[in-house]
């Protein structure tokens, strides 16, 4: 069993304020069938650091060793078909320990990049047809952040809620056709200044809207914090213990 060395990240307990922002984060991860958060705010309020900080949070879980999808060993909702037909066959499997994924999803993405594709280099050197897992599968069984959501690509909003709200995703290319379990936290973040959210964004994200605004955030102490972790790396992350949080995942 390997051990996954854990990020070191800015402390979640060191964000001073948006309590708000934090609650609807921590009630996510605890049930995910929530169904995601959504944070709207100025820049510069601490909204991307807060999430990433979230998932230092949670505890480690156990996956199938080598397989890309994180599939649980015990859950068939979430194993890949690789591991259930293992299963079928009578095959042990090897268990790992892994960090909760943290995974980003950029605006310059493709559906490709999100979903997956064919493996060109497995189909140049070896002649078969592989599938190459996209950014949904390492999601599977942790958190899939869209920053700046608001200014994502229809045709990849569309695709990302599918996923979202089914818990699968399903490619077809090529010939290959490949169903993986994609259950993941869904956050957005966006600057209300660069635009109005879509209303498939809204209707998902109805009953989990943060607002994140400099005023009532206490950026202040959130800056001096920031200044404070460049001079003393170690007495910092010593200073804010993490809790722990079960996650349902």
């Amino acid at each position: 069993m390997t051990t996954t060395k854990k990020r070191r990240v800015f402390p979640f307990t060191a964000v001073i304020g948006q309590e708000e922002m934090k609650l609807a984060l921590l009630l996510n991860v605890i049930d995910p069938r929530i169904g995601g958060v959504m944070i709207m705010g100025d820049r510069g309020t601490g909204k991307s650091t807060t999430i990433r900080a979230l998932a230092d949070l949670l505890p480690a879980i156990d996956v199938v060793k080598d397989d890309p999808y994180n599939s649980s060993l015990i859950d068939p909702d979430l194993q890949s078909k690789e591991v259930l037909e293992k299963i079928i066959q009578g095959e042990s499997l090897e268990k790992d320990k892994k960090q909760v994924p943290m995974i980003d999803l950029p605006l310059g993405a493709t559906e490709d990049r999100l979903c997956g594709t064919i493996d060109i280099e497995k189909a140049l050197s070896e002649g078969i047809k592989a599938f190459e897992p996209g950014l949904l599968a390492k999601a599977n069984r942790g958190l899939l952040y869209v920053d700046e959501v608001n200014l994502l690509d229809d045709h990849l909003v569309d695709v990302l809620l599918d996923s979202a709200a089914s818990g699968w995703n399903t490619v077809e290319r090529e010939g290959v056709s490949v169903r993986h379990p994609a259950r993941f936290v869904l956050i957005g973040s966006g600057n209300p200044e660069e635009g109005e959210l879509r209303p498939q964004l809204l209707d998902r994200f109805v009953s989990a809207i943060a607002s994140a605004s400099a005023e009532s955030s206490g950026f202040g102490a959130y800056f001096k914090s920031k200044l404070y972790i460049t001079a003393s790396i170690t007495s910092f992350f010593d200073a804010f213990p993490e809790p722990a949080i079960v996650s349902l995942t």
